[in-house]
């Protein structure tokens, strides 16, 4: 009997090596996103979290090391095209979208990979779509805002609309809640768990600082140090108090409550 064939892993990830002025500051890593699993990958300033996700949206090729990506080998395909089944927010991508485009641009050049409207033509479906996705995140209201007079946290709001406007298969998220006050955080979280559920999503890669940042439902973590990976696999295996100590460098603990993380230095140790 024939079995069908396993679906390719979303990322495959194998002896990959990032190098800068001879020195590697990242790897090697060897890493593998299945279907249907939503990981966070946590360390401190440094340790190689944002390479590592830039090397898995494709904008950063490894000095050396193998990757592939929903099935293709990088390298041997056309990077734009895969770019396209791809959803990636972080602040490289923030820093180069232009402050005077309206949030509702935004959103739908991300039609055709694009940070302008440019020559692009857009029809009333993907404006339907770009405002459906802004009012899943709760900031339709400023669809019609410059994106440079939007808050911190509507700015990361729009970006997740962005990223999810092409309909990608794996969403890529470089701490998205950075620098956001206490509520906006909250909020954010809970939206994470929204999107983690959607079933459309092969896969989810969230990027974080801080476990507290940490959405209930997912559930893979690698804890990255000094461009090693310390852990990685099931959250509950993988983010203990020795991981995160031999990353940070410091006595800290860390306990899971009603699915939630928190993390304290203990001084009692």
């Amino acid at each position: 009997m024939n079995r069908a064939a396993e679906p390719a892993p979303v990322l495959d990830l194998a002896g990959v090596v990032v190098r800068r002025s001879g020195r590697a500051i990242l790897g090697p890593i060897d890493w593998t996103v299945q279907r249907g699993e939503r990981w966070v990958v946590l360390g401190p300033n440094g340790s190689g979290k944002t390479t590592l996700v830039q090397i898995a949206s494709t904008y950063l090729w490894p000095s050396s090391g193998r990757v592939s990506v929903l099935g293709e080998r990088i390298g041997a395909v056309d990077a734009r095209e895969l770019r396209r089944r791809i959803g990636y927010a972080g602040p490289a991508l923030e820093a180069m979208i232009d402050g005077g485009l309206t949030a509702l641009d935004v959103v739908r050049t991300a039609r055709h990979a694009a940070l302008g409207p440019w020559w692009h033509r857009y029809e009333a479906a993907d404006d339907a779509r770009a405002l459906g996705l802004l009012d899943r995140l709760g900031v339709a209201a400023f669809a019609g805002r410059p994106f440079g007079l939007l808050s911190t946290g509507e700015r990361r709001r729009v970006q997740i609309a962005r990223a999810l406007m092409p309909a990608p298969e794996i969403l890529i998220l470089d701490e998205p809640s950075a620098s956001l006050d206490l509520g906006a955080r909250e909020a954010l979280v809970r939206d994470l768990d929204s999107l983690a559920a959607d079933g459309e999503l092969a896969a989810i890669v969230l990027v974080n600082h801080h476990v507290e940042e940490i959405p209930a439902s997912f559930d893979r973590a690698m804890v990255l140090s000094a461009g090693r990976a310390v852990a990685a696999g099931p959250i509950g295996v993988a983010l203990t108090e020795a991981a995160l100590r031999r990353a940070f460098g410091l006595p800290i603990a860390v306990e899971r409550r009603d699915g939630r993380w928190r993390a304290w230095l203990d001084g009692g140790r």
